[in-house]
């Protein structure tokens, strides 16, 4: 199986608004660039998914400071980055044909935000027919909501996630 890693909306709202602030934001940081030097040393595509709204009063509105990706990922100039304007990354985007244009048949997932896009995106995939997809523990990240914690949204989602949708790999961090 030939794999990817795909980075989804790890962009600079949520770094620089404290109304937008990531759940351990600097730990999830930490080990997606983790992720991101492990997939470049040994080949593996990383894929970065940049969330690009239509209005141009929303904070991630192409060309915005929030818009952008986050200044500290680990990322190359050759790694694609694919815009998306749902919470799907496989929604009117390139993301499909460049995966089996490239054979790439098992994704990693990371990024945010852990019951919109990363859910949304982990979903399509495994209907879609990609369904020998993971997830590192703390390498995703939400807010709090009017009615849980992000820590309980996560809790949650990777327990809907694991031997469904995904995989979810619990311990060291290696691709």
């Amino acid at each position: 199986m030939k794999q990817a890693l795909i980075v989804i909306d790890m962009q600079e709202v949520f770094f620089n608004s404290p109304e937008n602030d990531l759940y351990e934001k600097e730990r999830v940081l930490k080990n997606i660039n983790c992720l991101i030097d492990q997939a470049h040393d040994q080949d593996v595509p990383v894929i970065f998914i940049q969330h690009t709204s239509q209005d141009p009063d929303d904070e991630l509105f192409e060309g915005t400071p929030g818009w952008q990706l986050h200044q500290n990922l680990n990322r190359s100039e050759s790694d694609p980055v694919i815009r998306k304007t749902s919470w799907d990354a496989f929604y009117r985007t390139d993301l499909l044909n460049y995966l089996q244009k490239n054979k790439i048949d098992r994704l990693t997932f990371a990024g945010a935000q852990t019951e919109f896009c990363l859910d949304t995106t982990i979903r399509a995939a495994y209907s879609l027919g990609l369904q020998h997809n993971r997830l590192f523990r703390h390498t995703h990240s939400t807010l709090d909501s009017s009615v849980l914690k992000a820590q309980e949204i996560i809790a949650h989602h990777e327990s809907v996630w694991n031997h469904r949708f995904l995989t979810l790999a619990d311990g060291d961090i290696n691709l």
